[in-house]
């Protein structure tokens, strides 16, 4: 196997692990310049056909996240059900009150 499909085949399990809709944590951001802060949540929009991961964040940021370069994990189901419970979404973050 080439250094193409190895890409290639890894981004597939991304897609796979990853569909749309599913919400992460980014712990940290590599050597971006102007990063997400550590501890946002965000949404994945899509995978892209070289891994990255588009996600729109819940402090209304839009970035991709690079695996092996940025750190992040999946949201726990404990995680979901608090977003649930607090009246948090996937697209508008916490509901923020008077």
């Amino acid at each position: 196997m080439n250094e193409w499909e190895r890409l290639h085949q890894q981004a597939k399990r991304y897609q796979a692990e990853y569909p749309p809709g599913t919400r992460i944590m980014l712990l940290s951001m590599g050597r971006d310049p102007c990063p997400v802060e550590d501890q946002t949540r965000g949404t994945v929009k899509v995978v892209d056909d070289i891994g990255t991961l588009h996600c729109s964040f819940d402090n209304g940021r839009s970035l991709g996240v690079v695996p092996g370069e940025d750190s992040f994990r999946k949201l726990t189901e404990e995680e979901l059900a608090e977003e649930q419970e607090s009246g948090m979404t996937e697209d508008q973050g916490p509901v923020m009150g008077m």
